[in-house]
């Protein structure tokens, strides 16, 4: 089908700014069904040709607008704030246009899926559908992810959309992830890493340090769409990857819609946020997800409204739910002599270790916005002496584990300010030691010298421990630069000032039984 390119629409807002938006419709299809696109990234390109062109050959109309603030449209780009009002606003205007049928939808990964999410509650019956990929409906917890500060991500994506708005912008991608790299490593104040990144402050990234201490301030109030997630009553997809730096908050849009009585479709592979072979399966079921709900074809969907991919089984599965029904947390003790098991508890004495924030405990891999996320071998890491390892006895069978992971540990450190780490590994009978999931846990209340019941929520998983493998678990005081270091002072993250060691003892007895808690199948 040919398609026809209507460029630089001017799209009025409220307080005067215009947004500039193309839109692509199918030659011979009057007044076709529309899909709103609305990105910070551009509109042409890579966006105009897969999702402009792309759609519009299948018989749909896009509106591909460029967010405030970038792209030749109007205003200062204030990073989530503006997304809300500027997006009814664009809908208002769409209902004033000779070709609008009436019914829309709306499309996008990342920073697009959370445009979508924040107009759906309110845009009424005729959102008909959303097609949301690696997003969720706030990134207020992904910046502060376990109460600690995702760094790297943060700094990076800022990097990023500031480069972006430069002369050859569209080289940033790449640029922003080695730019944030080198800062990191500089030495420099976590406040001041945005100077080292990017030539100069950035008000977002300062923003987000502001509001770090109480991430429940008026700041987030107008960028958080979590609590009208149940509202919406279009037919949501969603796709992520379980090394995606947003699964864990997708997930629970997905658990929201449905105690809301809907029932959204759930697609996760084997991807992180920037890895391109999700686009395939994207742009395949966004289209089929599109054709049934805007042109009543429904021959594209499956049966199951939940497909998993397996890692280390290598295969994809359908499920009729998420968490996938009969599967249970399973406690898997640690234990004396770095042991690990569903074993227990056993009598044991405490492991210790140190954490100095002047030299951070490293990551290798793990969910990061702009890196390859794949799993590392963490031989090297697990060899320092600021991280506990507990490894499991050689598994005599096949191992599933398909759902939410956490931690509940028992912890007391020399000062209350202070992280918890906790990895899950799976090591092969070669030796390598391969992360599955992680999480953390910012610590801000206690005294010194008391025992803390620690609860540490990790990504989820679907993973199959092969027979002859180990389940191995790592705890540490820090994971830099995915989080940025913590003082162990208390004091917010944008002053410089002094530093102080943890020493940290983990409990594994019966009176305090620390363990991690593991989705297997059972009653």
């Amino acid at each position: 089908m040919r398609v026809r390119v209507y460029r630089d629409l001017p799209v009025p807002m409220p307080d005067g700014v215009t947004l500039l938006a193309d839109r692509y419709e199918p030659v011979g299809a009057e007044r076709a069904p529309v899909i709103l696109i609305r990105s910070p990234y551009g509109r042409r390109g890579l966006f105009g040709l897969a999702y402009g062109r792309g759609f519009a050959r299948h018989g749909f109309q896009v509106v591909i607008q460029s967010c405030r603030g970038g792209f030749g449209s109007g205003g200062l780009l204030d990073p989530l704030g503006d997304e809300h009002d500027d997006g009814m606003a664009t809908l208002e205007w769409m209902r004033r246009q000779a070709w609008y049928p009436g019914t829309f939808a709306m499309h996008g990964p990342s920073y697009l899926g959370y445009t979508q999410w924040a107009i759906a509650p309110w845009a009424g019956p005729e959102l008909k559908a959303m097609a949301t990929q690696i997003t969720a409906s706030q990134f207020r917890d992904a910046a502060y992810v376990g109460g600690a500060f995702a760094l790297e991500s943060a700094l990076s994506w800022t990097t990023l959309t500031n480069g972006m708005a430069r002369r050859f912008g569209g080289t940033a991608v790449w640029r922003a992830p080695r730019m944030t790299r080198r800062a990191v490593l500089s030495g420099r104040p976590v406040a001041e890493l945005d100077l080292v990144s990017a030539g100069q402050a950035l008000p977002f990234y300062r923003d987000l340090l502001t509001h770090h201490a109480d991430p429940a301030v008026p700041y987030w109030d107008r960028r958080d769409f979590s609590p009208a997630v149940g509202q919406v009553e279009a037919a949501v997809t969603m796709l992520g990857g379980w090394y995606d730096v947003f699964l864990p908050w997708q997930l629970r849009d997905y658990e929201v819609m449905r105690a809301a009585g809907r029932q959204p479709y759930l697609t996760i592979g084997p991807w992180w946020h920037i890895d391109l072979r999700h686009g395939p399966v994207t742009r395949a079921e966004a289209l089929a997800w599109f054709r049934a709900h805007l042109l009543g074809d429904v021959s594209g969907l499956r049966s199951s409204p939940v497909r998993l991919y397996v890692t280390g089984a290598g295969e994809w599965r359908d499920y009729p739910d998420w968490p996938v029904p009969g599967t249970r947390g399973v406690r898997w003790h640690l234990q004396r002599a770095f042991g690990l098991g569903p074993e227990g508890p056993l009598e044991s004495a405490p492991d210790r270790y140190r954490y100095h924030p002047a030299h951070p405990t490293p990551v290798l891999g793990g969910p990061v916005l702009l890196a390859d996320s794949r799993p590392r071998d963490q031989r090297r890491l697990e060899a320092r002496r600021d991280v506990l390892v507990y490894t499991s006895p050689v598994l005599r069978e096949d191992t599933e584990a398909i759902g939410p992971v956490s931690a509940e540990l028992y912890v007391r450190s020399s000062t209350p300010y202070v992280d918890v780490v906790v990895r899950v590994c799976d090591v092969h009978p070669d030796g390598r030691s391969m992360n599955v999931c992680e999480g953390v846990r910012r610590l801000v209340t206690g005294e010194n010298g008391e025992v803390r019941r620690v609860r540490v929520d990790l990504w989820p998983i679907a993973h199959r421990f092969a027979r002859g493998h180990r389940i191995r678990v790592h705890v540490a005081g820090g994971a830099y630069p995915t989080i940025a270091r913590n003082p162990g002072t208390g004091e917010p993250l944008e002053l410089d000032g002094p530093m102080v060691p943890a020493d940290v003892e983990v409990f594994h007895d019966p009176d305090r039984p620390s363990a991690l808690v593991l989705p297997l199948p059972g009653a």
